[in-house]
C-alpha cells in the first residue's frame, strides 16, 4: 500500500475567526496552531501544507493565568554582545496582545521554512473589527479552550 501524499492542487483552504475574548492563551494557541498546521484534515502529511487561515479577534482581551503575566518573559536580542531584551507578558499583553498570540502559536509550528509558511496564514487583530470579510471566515468554536469570564 502506498502511503498517500497531498499535492498543492487538492488542498481547498478554508478560512475560520476565532473570537479570543476570555479565552485562556495556551488553549487557544493549541487549537490555531492544530487549524494552521491542518491536522484536522483526513489529509494531514507532516510535510506539507495543509492547514486553514485562521483570523484571531479581540487578542486584547485573552487571558494569562496563574500569574503568568508577571513570570514569563518574552526574549529578543539585537546581534550584539549584552543585546537580549526581555519583557513580561503582561507588559507585551498591555502594549502589543497581537504580537503575544502570534509568538505563542509560532511556538507551537514546526520550526523551519514549513512552520514560517503556515504562520503566514495566521491573521490577529487586537479589537473586533478585521479586514478579511470578503473571505467569509466561518467562526470556530474551540471546544478544549477553557473561557474565563
Amino acid at each position: 500500500m502506498r502511503t498517500y501524499t497531498p499535492r498543492a492542487g487538492d488542498i481547498e483552504r478554508a478560512w475560520h475567526l476565532v473570537d479570543a475574548d476570555g479565552l485562556v492563551l495556551g488553549r487557544l494557541a493549541t487549537e490555531v496552531a492544530r487549524r494552521l498546521r491542518g491536522k484536522h484534515r483526513p489529509t494531514f502529511a507532516p510535510h506539507v501544507d495543509t492547514g486553514d487561515h485562521v483570523v484571531v479577534v479581540n487578542a486584547a482581551k485573552v487571558v494569562l493565568t496563574a500569574g503568568k503575566g508577571d513570570d514569563k518573559f518574552a526574549y529578543r536580542h539585537s546581534g550584539y554582545p549584552g543585546g537580549l531584551k526581555k519583557t513580561s507578558y503582561a507588559e507585551l499583553l498591555e502594549r502589543s496582545p497581537e504580537e503575544l498570540v502570534r509568538r505563542a502559536v509560532r511556538g507551537m509550528l514546526p520550526k523551519g521554512t514549513l512552520g514560517r509558511q503556515q504562520l503566514t496564514k495566521l491573521k490577529v487583530y487586537a479589537g473586533p473589527e478585521h479586514p478579511h470579510g470578503a473571505q467569509d471566515p466561518e467562526p470556530l468554536e474551540l471546544p478544549f479552550a477553557r473561557r474565563v469570564s
